[in-house]
């Protein structure tokens, strides 16, 4: 572990871990890395840890914002970042629960709020509930991770610019125009999104064909997947990679009159949406097998935030930014009402899926995260 100061007011230090099941790597490296924020000279009695599926949340955007205002914040990665593709569910949330265990146990916090931001929103949750109880089944032909029943529960839970879960975003994603897994340049005419015939604007009869066809494209790749598994394995073989072209194709990403907000028509978080559709980076483009049976399957994932929201009885906020390109208002509403906690709160912010703008979105994102932990854990326990 090292320390550096950030700012004056904002010290971080390198932490990192062994797991259960998971030991230090040949070359050096430990499966649990992270930075922990803390205001300079302090020690937080209160803490949040945020983490995602892949994606390095070491340098989370808001941790110094939550530092500086005296909330401890630990920037937190699992064994699988950048490495969705073997991505388990149940081994993740063991490498989530020793981040906890270390704020608990070695930075002397007394509260961990879970912060699910963007794709770790169902993740956080499904750590929550696997904590509350045991809900998380382990990976095709796999054992039950170790420690997985030895996880810590979070004190709280905050819902950040966050959808429905893996499955769920990548299938409200998927062009259902597609006909042909293996050839992206084959289209159906009447589901397709970029057709000026189709619109934009889009009609109710379009919007739900459309929606029924992408949701049969989900469950077309998990049959073949299963099948192609059966037979892969039959011949000794364990996994195979492959692609899953034009996942940029959500109607709200075209239609701005779908759920209106302050976002972009025609955008999505890879710019312009007919060509970000076209391009070779997507979420969900490249998998396995296994990995999409275990992840992006509607039919059989648990990487999916409303079946574990059940178990969320900590107080709850799910906040929203107003200019999102990729996560909609529905999207939000529906994490709140899967909510089970009697403390639970919904808010709009204005910003675009990072906060980067507006000027100033994410010292606001901070203040209201702030204030309402505060009117739950009083600011004079926080230190």
């Amino acid at each position: 572990m090292t320390g550096a100061t950030t700012s004056p007011t904002v010290h971080k230090e390198f932490v990192s871990s062994e797991s259960p099941g998971a030991k230090r790597a040949g070359a050096g490296g430990y499966p649990c890395q992270g930075l922990y924020y803390t205001p300079a000279g302090k020690k937080p009695r209160i803490a949040m840890i945020a983490t995602h599926y892949q994606i390095d949340f070491s340098e989370h955007y808001i941790a110094e914002f939550m530092a500086a205002r005296g909330i401890g914040f630990l920037g937190w990665n699992t064994r699988y970042r950048g490495y969705e593709e073997l991505f388990n569910l149940d081994q993740a949330l063991v490498d989530i629960g020793v981040g906890i265990r270390w704020l608990k146990e070695h930075a002397g916090v007394d509260q961990v709020i879970l912060l699910g931001n963007s794709g770790g929103g169902s993740l956080m949750a499904a750590y929550q509930a696997q904590a509350v109880e045991s809900c998380i089944r382990p990976a095709r032909d796999m054992e039950p991770a170790l420690g997985i029943d030895e996880l810590i529960p979070g004190d709280a839970y905050i819902s950040l610019a966050a959808h429905g879960g893996r499955p769920d975003v990548l299938t409200s994603w998927l062009d259902a125009a597609v006909v042909d897994e293996n050839d992206p340049t084959l289209t159906d005419p009447e589901l397709d999104l970029f057709n000026p015939e189709n619109g934009p604007p889009y009609s109710e009869e379009f919007i739900e064909r459309y929606r029924a066809a992408q949701v049969a494209r989900n469950h077309r790749i998990t049959a073949w997947a299963r099948e192609e598994l059966a037979r892969i394995t039959a011949a000794g073989y364990y996994d195979r990679h492959f692609g899953v072209p034009r996942t940029w194709a959500d109607p709200r990403m075209v239609d701005a009159t779908l759920e209106p907000s302050s976002r972009p028509a025609g955008e999505c978080y890879r710019g312009p949406t007919a060509v970000a559709n076209r391009g070779d980076r997507g979420i969900g483009a490249g998998s396995t097998l296994r990995n999409w049976l275990h992840m992006w399957s509607l039919e059989e994932s648990q990487c999916r935030a409303e079946m574990h929201m059940e178990k969320i009885t900590v107080p709850a906020i799910v906040i929203n930014p107003e200019g999102d390109t990729g996560v909609f208002p529905s999207d939000a509403n529906a994490l709140y009402n899967a909510i089970a906690s009697t403390d639970k709160q919904r808010k709009d912010l204005p910003g675009d899926h990072y906060f980067v703008e507006p000027t100033g979105a994410r010292e606001k994102v901070a203040e209201v995260m702030c204030d309402w932990i505060a009117e739950r854990f009083p600011r004079a326990h926080w230190e």
